[in-house]
Parts: structure tokens; C-alpha cells; sequence
């Protein structure tokens, strides 16, 4: 799951800039309005911000992990 968040995050963070993909969109070509709404620079930043979010929480289910691992008896291998 946390390699979900990660690749989810960065493709959020990363596709608003990047013309090739998020201009040339079939959604954008066929209505003026909605590609006016995306070009805004405004909600690129929030379709970004929610990709930092999404980055965050998958990075914060890695460090969970390895805390939970090294809690976790030697013996112990049900937590694995």
C-alpha cells in the first residue's frame, strides 16, 4: 500500500506541470470551460498539494512498518 501512496503522490505532484499529459487530456479538449479551470496555475498547485499529502502518508506507512518490525521480537515473526 505504501508503494501505492508513493507512485499515487509523485504522478500527483509531478502531471499538473508537465504539459504533454496534462494539457492534451480528452476531458480538456471537448469542453472550454473545464480547460480553463485547469490551466489555472491555482488548481495545479492544490492537484499537487494533495499529491505532498499523498507522498506524506505514504512515507509516514513506511516509517509505521519498520517501527512495528523492530518492536517486534526476535522470535516473533507473525508481525512480518
Amino acid at each position: 500500500m505504501a508503494a501505492y501512496f508513493l507512485e499515487a503522490g509523485l504522478l500527483l505532484v509531478l502531471a499538473p506541470w508537465t504539459d504533454r499529459f496534462w494539457d492534451q487530456n480528452s476531458f480538456l479538449v471537448t469542453s472550454p470551460s473545464l480547460r480553463d479551470l485547469f490551466n489555472n496555475s491555482f488548481v495545479r498547485g492544490a492537484v499537487s498539494g494533495i499529491g505532498v499529502l499523498t507522498v506524506f502518508a505514504g512515507l509516514a506507512e513506511i516509517a509505521a512498518m519498520f517501527a512495528a518490525r523492530r518492536t517486534a521480537e526476535p522470535g516473533d515473526h507473525a508481525s512480518i
